[in-house]
């Protein structure tokens, strides 16, 4: 088992892996570097070994399933996950690894949103879409998030051994996030100052697909962690919808005493029903969520005997 390793990912980053690969190894000395090389059609895997990283690959394409590969394969007291696009400061990389070994916290967030993301960033609809995402999961989940996409993250054990990976591609980071404020995990907040892309270095995020995916995955996550609200949202809406088209026929009941509307009445009584069965299913569906809940700790606890186990192994 590792003490620290740093993770970084990778699609087409020949010309800046290899100073992410040099900054990591002089801020984190005692680190192994792991670059995970996701198809590469340039030199991205010989510039990461030259400047001397652990070079693996993962061939399906996508951020989320390089993630899993990692995390399934790598063991370490303490993971620093890092893009190879060179936009993240290593040298903050230190204290967020000492937040983890020495605070108890489970996952740290490079927060580029309260430094200089505005400033760096030049694509206008990120900034938009970093704040929706943001301002979405910090209501639904009643939370306090600073940056929910940032690439720059650092977790304990426990967190990426008990990180049950769904998601393909970018969204990766809004499962991460979700998956800490669900659990009650230990979430700290470092502030990074962000630089964007060097010239020549290309985004491999598409604005709009991609975040079309991060809202379609808040609303998965949401349904799924919280089943109680998200069903009791829906059987809101159909209620208020079966009370609008309700209401005119009982005012022309009440003044002639006839129903001349039925098909409409009973739509109305169908829909009412829908919005009952929905209300119930999320009180049923959140019963289950809790004796999850309960199942994840006791997996929390014998995550912990084997890493002591193990600690213990390499000490002798």
């Amino acid at each position: 088992m590792d003490k620290i390793a740093v993770l970084i990912p990778c699609y087409n980053e020949e010309k800046t892996i290899g100073k992410v690969v040099r900054d990591a190894i002089a801020a984190l000395p005692e680190a192994t570097v792991y670059v995970y090389n996701n198809n590469s059609k340039d030199r991205t895997a010989e510039v990461a070994k030259e400047a001397g990283a652990i070079v693996r690959n993962e061939y399906m394409q996508g951020k989320g399933n390089v993630i899993r590969r990692m995390f399934r394969e790598i063991d370490a007291l303490v993971y620093v996950m890092v893009d190879g696009d060179d936009t993240y400061p290593m040298e903050s990389a230190a204290e967020m690894v000492d937040l983890v070994l020495n605070h108890n916290a489970d996952m740290v967030v490079g927060d580029r949103l309260s430094s200089t993301y505005y400033q760096e960033n030049k694509r206008p609809f990120h900034n938009f879409g970093n704040n929706l995402v943001r301002g979405s999961i910090n209501r639904l989940f009643g939370c306090n998030i600073r940056d929910i996409m940032t690439g720059f993250r650092a977790f304990s054990y426990e967190f990426v051994k008990t990180f049950p990976i769904l998601s393909k591609g970018f969204e990766i980071e809004t499962e991460m996030t979700i998956h800490a404020v669900y659990n009650n995990m230990q979430i700290d907040n470092v502030v990074i100052d962000y630089r964007d892309r060097p010239e020549g270095s290309v985004s491999k995020l598409n604005t709009y697909a991609d975040g079309f995916k991060v809202l379609k995955t808040i609303a998965r996550l949401y349904r799924s962690y919280k089943p109680f609200g998200f069903f009791s949202i829906v059987a809101a809406v159909l209620a208020i919808i079966s009370i609008i088209f309700f209401i005119p026929i009982l005012q022309e009941y009440w003044a002639t005493h006839l129903v001349p509307r039925i098909p409409t009445l009973i739509v109305c009584c169908f829909v009412m029903m829908a919005a009952v069965q929905s209300m119930f299913a999320g009180i049923i569906l959140s019963t289950l969520a809790i004796n999850n809940r309960r199942d994840f700790e006791m997996q929390l606890n014998m995550l912990q005997r084997h890493k002591e186990i193990d600690s213990g192994k390499e000490e002798l």
